[in-house]
């Protein structure tokens, strides 16, 4: 977690890879996967208690929602995502592969 936090810091490259990976396993259906790097994106970028506070929910559902065990509901990690796009400057866009 901190070896994560400190390259994400320094290194921009690292860090919005992590975000890339995140969403390119969510949206190939890889779901545990995908909530394990948003994880790590939001715990080395943002934090949960600022994430939560900028989409006034509880930090601890936020965690939850991307544990091991957490099944968040799209209209959530969607949010969640939108509000980590806006954090980095971010305009995300689908194209044929």
């Amino acid at each position: 977690k901190d070896t994560i936090k400190a390259r994400a810091e320094r290194d921009p490259e690292f860090r919005m890879g992590l975000f890339q990976e995140a969403l390119e396993a969510l949206f190939n259906d890889e779901l545990d996967l995908g909530k394990t790097l948003l994880r790590d994106y939001v715990n080395a970028t943002v934090g949960f208690e600022a994430l939560a506070d900028q989409m006034e929910k509880n930090p601890k559902s936020l965690m939850r929602m991307l544990s091991e065990t957490g099944n968040p509901r799209a209209d959530n990690l969607l949010a969640m995502v939108a509000h980590l796009k806006k954090h980095e400057g971010l305009e995300l866009s689908v194209r044929r592969g």
